[in-house]
């Protein structure tokens, strides 16, 4: 076996990858801290084609040197835009038919393994601040939550981590529906 060079992968250009349809999947980040998380998720949102992310409070914008260095470039790919108040982007994306979920840890939440996609509908994932999750506020204008179930002692996951899981359980499921 074989470990393939970067050279061999194929890999789209940032022209290739603005032109390209996009996984119907929105990123919203809100009062996120951590610099390196902001990068992490640019660069998941590109390896899965994402539409778009909004980034919402206190999170940080590019350019900036501690973004970089996780996202790789993504942030030249992955559309994105800033916004000061994150209920202002979900209650616009909601106009647009977009269904919005917060990724928290609610009463009735939606366990991910028992969320199901409907290829018809674009949707949107709300990602909170690394201490505070997402705000009360932002859940009650969301259209439902997902909780990521977790079986140990730690009641939460890092956001990069949880954008990366969320992500990719969601684009798993539109791929297998779009090939039934």
């Amino acid at each position: 076996m074989r470990k393939i060079e970067n050279s061999e992968l194929n890999r789209k250009s940032i022209e290739d990858f603005k032109n390209a349809t996009k996984t119907p999947l929105i990123i919203i980040l809100d009062d996120i801290r951590s610099l390196n998380n902001i990068g992490s998720v640019f660069r998941t949102s590109d390896a899965f084609l994402l539409e778009k992310i909004y980034l919402c409070g206190i999170t940080a914008v590019p350019p900036n040197k501690e973004i970089h260095k996780t996202a790789l470039g993504a942030t030249e790919t992955v559309a994105w835009e800033y916004h000061q108040n994150v209920v202002s982007v979900i209650e616009n994306l909601q106009k647009e038919s977009i269904l919005v979920f917060a990724i928290e840890q609610v009463e009735k939440a939606i366990f991910l393994q028992d969320f199901e996609v409907d290829l018809t509908k674009k949707y949107a994932l709300v990602f909170g601040n690394e201490v505070f999750g997402v705000s009360q506020e932002a859940i009650e204008a969301c259209d439902g939550c997902i909780e990521i179930p977790q079986l140990g002692t730690k009641h939460s996951l890092n956001i990069a981590v949880s954008a990366g899981i969320v992500i990719w359980d969601i684009f798993q499921k539109l791929i297998s529906k779009k090939n039934l």
